[in-house]
């Protein structure tokens, strides 16, 4: 068998063991034996139980960051786009909640190098969305730009958010939202609010 084939079954089988029990209760063995291969392999082609769990990490946030990426359309409207991301987003971290669990609970709970890891994927796409949202203010009729430190706090805001709602409908028992229906959420319960706010319609607080 290839290489190449070889070594994705053994992260397959990591990620599906790593995501159900943990990264310090999964064994070795147990991850060899699921993925068809030697113990001895599993070392030779990955060197150790970190480095098996960092390049699952890399490759479950490679994954995620490229879904995203993959459902938008440049040139679609502001709006058109953020819906596009979220349902990428979305569907991917439903189809793959192993890799999701191992992403958003696993690697943030075992310190570094692991939570770097995590922090950058983060990062990528906090930066999508305010570039997002930074030219969504442009577009709009509100005349002036909105300041950098706010369109990367709302960026953040947006993806802790569509974050908590992944987690949650991955971990429920009963019947789950479907992607589509997890970013028509986060769409009613963002967009009206970044609409307004594009256009100069901002929030204040009623005198008393």
């Amino acid at each position: 068998m290839p290489r190449e084939v070889r070594e994705r079954q053994m992260l397959d089988a990591a990620v599906q063991v790593f995501a159900r029990r943990g990264y310090r209760p999964a064994s070795m063995d147990e991850i060899a034996e699921l993925a068809g291969a030697s113990k001895p392999l599993v070392y030779l082609y990955l060197n150790s139980k970190e480095e098996l769990f960092s390049a699952c990490v890399r490759r479950e946030a490679d994954a995620l960051v490229r879904a995203v990426r993959d459902a938008v359309d440049p040139d679609s409207p502001a709006e058109r786009r953020l819906w596009d991301g979220l349902r990428g987003f979305f569907a991917h971290t439903a189809a793959h909640p192993d890799g999701w669990a191992v992403l958003h609970c696993q690697a943030r709970t075992h310190g570094e190098p692991f939570a770097l890891e995590v922090a950058a994927v983060r990062q990528k796409l906090v930066d999508i969305v305010t570039h997002l949202i930074a030219e969504t203010a442009a577009e709009g009729s509100c005349g002036a730009p909105l300041a950098g430190h706010e369109a990367s706090g709302l960026a953040n805001a947006l993806v802790g958010a569509a974050e908590a709602l992944a987690g949650w409908s991955n971990a429920r028992t009963d019947e789950a939202p479907s992607a589509t229906e997890r970013a028509r959420t986060l769409m009613n319960f963002a967009w009206a609010g970044l609409e307004n706010l594009t256009n100069g319609r901002r929030w204040a607080p009623a005198r008393p």
